[in-house]
């Protein structure tokens, strides 16, 4: 009787388990950290912005790793020399992969960045992203964040953009 009482237990454990619902916790990763994310970027609101990572981040990117913070400065710095300079960004992007638990999720993707100057003449910059996210009091945060413009030496492309279609929120 115990063995049968262990068994259900067990059982019982591991479909509650099953049912978490990943989609759901997309969407809400969705919602509280990409949407922000995007509307920090095309308002150029760097504290908006920053405030979608946690407050230790590691940050790699060809030019080094960063586990002192110092791209969030830099993101203040850019962004007021853009609006400064008059230029707009847009910023779209998909996800490749992504794998979630209920307290981390890591996502893979491409971006497209398009930088529009006061003339209307716009440049895009293209990039691959690996993210990890934690749940942190309640709340999902950046806490890893690497990106590349080149695969195997080879420079990220609008083609290779365009294998799939931008995330909508």
């Amino acid at each position: 009787m115990r063995k049968l009482v262990l068994l259900f237990i067990l059982c019982f454990s591991y479909f509650g388990y099953a049912q978490v619902d990943f989609e759901q916790i997309q969407n809400e990763i969705d919602k509280t950290v990409w949407k922000p994310f995007q509307k920090a970027f095309e308002t150029l609101d760097g504290e908006a912005l920053n405030a979608t990572y946690a407050d230790e981040v590691l940050r790699v990117t060809p030019q080094g790793i960063d586990t002192e913070n110092a791209f969030k400065a830099g993101n203040l710095k850019r962004f007021e020399k853009n609006k400064a300079d008059g230029v707009s960004i847009s910023l779209d992007f998909w996800f490749d992969s992504r794998h979630t638990n209920a307290t981390t999720s890591y996502e893979v993707g491409f971006y497209s960045i398009g930088f529009t100057d006061k003339d209307g003449k716009t440049n895009y910059s293209y990039g691959q992203f690996h993210i990890v996210l934690k749940k942190i009091e309640g709340q999902w945060k950046i806490t890893q964040d690497w990106d590349t413009a080149t695969i195997n030496g080879n420079p990220i492309t609008s083609s290779d953009f365009a294998e799939k279609s931008v995330v909508k929120f």
